[in-house]
C-alpha cells in the first residue's frame, strides 16, 4: 500500500495525502479526516526511513541503464520496471538516465546538477568508471551488479559464476562430455562486463572440474546473433552435445538453428542457462535455468539505496541472489550416454 493508492480512495492528489501526513501544509479538516479514514482502513504505515529521505529532498531516485539503442533485454526492462515499482511504494520518483558510448552526458547531468537523492547503476564492469565518479561526488549509490572490488558499496548482484557453474554440473550429470558457453558479446567483455567474467569463470572451473571439454563463445545480445552463433558451434565442434548460456536475447535464434539442423531437443541436444522467467518458458520445450528474480532484486536495490541517503554513513548493504535452478525439459542425457 503506498501513497498513491491512499490518495486514489480518498480522491486526493498524492501531494494532499503527503501534507496531511507530514504537515507542511495546512489541509481542510474534513480532507484530513478523510484521509484518515482510508489510512485507519488499510492499515497503512508510512515508512520512517522513507519519510526520512523525502524530508527537504528532491523525493527523485535516479537509475542509469544502457542506452536505448542497445535494445534492453527482458532481463533489464524487467529491472527498470520493478525499481520504479518499489520507489512508487516509497512516494519517489525515478529519473531514468541512459549511460554507455555517446550517452555518458546524460549521466554527468543527473549526478552533477544534483537532480536526484541518489543513483541506482545498472550493467557494472568489473572496473567502472561511474562508480569512482560516484564516489568523487560523494553521491549515495547503489550497483546492480558490482566491480572487481566492491568492498565499501552497496550493491547487488547474482552469482553468474555459481550458477553457470551448476548447469555445467546438470549437463555433465546427463554424460555430456562437450559443452559450449554462450556468453554475451565481445564488446561487453572486452569492457569488463561483470556477469560475462563471472558467466565465464563459473563455466571454467566447472568443466576442468569435471574434466570434460569446454569451449565458449561470445554472442550479440540478439536473436540472428544467437542463430549464427549455434551455426558456428555445430560447424567448429560437431561432438558438442550441449550448451549453457547467460544471453537470453540470443534464446530464439538459439532454438532456430538447432531446429534448422535437426537436433532435438532434448533427444539430441541439451541447453540450459541463466535468464529471466519469461524467456525460459517461452523456449520450446521449456529451458532448464535459473530464473533471475529481477522483481526482488529492483526492490531490494530501491530499499538499500533509500536507507543509504537517510543514513549515508551507515554500513555499505550487499545481497548475492542465487536462485535454484528450474529443471524443465530442454535437458536430457547425452546422445552417447542412452
Amino acid at each position: 500500500m503506498n501513497i498513491g493508492e491512499i490518495a486514489r480512495r480518498a480522491g486526493v492528489s498524492r501531494s494532499t495525502v503527503s501534507y496531511a501526513l507530514s504537515g507542511k501544509r495546512t489541509v481542510s479538516e474534513a480532507t484530513r479526516q478523510r484521509i484518515q479514514a482510508v489510512i485507519d482502513e488499510l492499515g497503512y504505515r508510512p515508512n520512517a526511513t522513507a519519510r526520512a529521505l523525502r524530508e527537504g529532498r528532491n523525493r527523485t531516485l535516479g537509475l542509469v541503464i544502457p542506452p536505448a539503442r542497445g535494445r534492453l533485454t527482458f532481463m533489464q526492462l524487467e529491472f527498470v520496471a520493478s525499481v520504479t515499482e518499489a520507489a512508487d511504494r516509497a512516494d519517489l520518483d525515478v529519473l531514468l538516465s541512459s549511460s554507455g558510448g555517446d550517452h555518458d552526458r546524460s549521466f554527468e547531468r543527473i549526478v552533477d546538477g544534483r537532480r536526484v537523492d541518489g543513483v541506482i547503476l545498472m550493467e557494472i564492469r568489473l572496473d567502472d568508471p561511474r562508480v569512482r565518479r560516484l564516489k568523487a561526488l560523494g553521491l549515495p549509490f547503489v550497483t546492480i551488479g558490482r566491480t572487481a572490488r566492491p568492498q565499501g558499496m552497496c550493491w547487488i548482484d547474482v552469482d553468474f559464476a555459481t550458477l553457470v557453474g551448476r548447469c555445467v554440473n546438470h549437463l555433465a550429470d546427463l554424460g555430456h562430455r562437450h559443452i559450449a558457453l554462450i556468453n554475451r558479446s565481445t564488446e561487453l567483455v572486452a569492457s569488463g562486463y561483470g556477469p560475462a567474467h563471472r558467466a565465464r569463470e563459473g563455466f571454467a572451473d566447472a568443466v576442468a572440474r569435471h574434466g570434460i571439454d569446454g569451449m565458449e563463445f561470445c554472442c550479440a545480445d540478439d536473436a540472428s546473433a544467437g542463430e549464427t552463433c549455434v551455426q558456428e558451434i555445430l560447424r567448429a565442434h560437431p561432438e558438442v552435445t550441449a550448451v549453457t548460456t547467460v544471453n537470453e536475447a540470443a534464446l530464439p535464434g538459439v532454438q532456430r538453428a538447432l531446429e534448422d539442423a535437426g537436433l532435438n531437443i532434448p533427444a539430441r541436444f541439451s541447453i540450459a542457462g541463466v535468464a529471466a522467467r519469461f524467456w525460459a518458458e517461452q523456449f520450446r520445450p521449456q529451458l532448464t535455468a535459473a530464473d533471475l528474480p529481477a522483481v526482488d532484486m529492483g526492490a531490494t536495490a530501491v530499499d538499500f539505496l533509500v536507507e543509504r541517503i537517510a543514513e549515508p554513513d551507515g554500513p555499505p548493504r550487499q545481497h548475492l541472489f542465487v536462485p535454484p535452478i528450474s529443471l524443465r525439459n530442454s535437458t536430457g542425457p547425452a546422445p552417447a550416454a542412452r
